[in-house]
């Protein structure tokens, strides 16, 4: 292998992990970044068919969310499933008259819309003021699933930050934009010190640039 060539190698591997350790620092930030990611509902919606993402409805002062649309098998499901609204919100369901009686009852049975019923044009209203995700469901089909989630504000449990990550440098004390960065470092040194071995061991050969007597 020729000096240039050793070089040229070497240089893109240094900048290569480098850059690597940079975009991973970013990425690590982003994921860290309070409100911004995923809600983490902890499997509380994993049976449920008709969740697909969090609707975000930040900004209105009152969302309104259907009981009894298609989902589950049947009309047993809210629609939407899960709602992202800001503190103060209120939250209003109106039942559509299909799938049956339904109710709304919190998952802690902090409130609770009464007896479930199948007639439409019901409603039931709750206001939320506290951050976090909010869990409710239908009594009477909880088993197949209709179940929903109301996330307000910007202080909740998020996926980035879960503890289902295999490996996470936070938990070995170590802050993660450093992880990225010492991993850089310690690679790019190495590169510069095979670079150095092979000029100690080979030195400039009369080919390394090319030419010849």
């Amino acid at each position: 292998m020729h000096r240039r060539d050793f070089l040229r190698s070497a240089g893109t591997v240094a900048g290569g992990t480098a850059a690597a350790g940079a975009a991973g620092s970013a990425a690590a930030q982003e994921g860290e970044s309070g409100g911004g990611g995923q809600p983490d509902y902890g499997g509380w919606l994993s049976d449920t068919s008709n969740f697909s993402t969090t609707e975000d409805f930040r900004g209105q002062e009152e969302v309104t969310v259907e009981v009894g649309v298609e989902g589950n098998g049947n009309d047993w499901a809210f629609g939407p499933p899960a709602i992202h609204v800001d503190s103060g919100t209120t939250v209003v369901w109106e039942w559509t008259g299909r799938g049956g009686g339904h109710n709304v009852v919190g998952e802690n049975d902090d409130y609770s819309s009464g007896p479930s019923t199948g007639e439409a044009g019901t409603t039931f209203k709750q206001t939320f003021e506290a951050a976090g995700i909010h869990k409710y469901y239908c009594d009477p089909h909880l088993s197949v699933g209709m179940k929903g989630a109301v996330v307000v504000g910007d202080d909740y449990p998020t996926k980035s930050a879960g503890a289902s990550t295999p490996v996470n440098p936070e938990h070995m004390g170590v802050p993660i934009q450093a992880h990225y960065v010492g991993i850089a470092t310690v690679l790019g040194i190495s590169a510069s010190l095979a670079f150095t071995f092979y000029l100690v061991k080979y030195g400039e050969s009369p080919h390394s640039n090319g030419g010849s007597n």
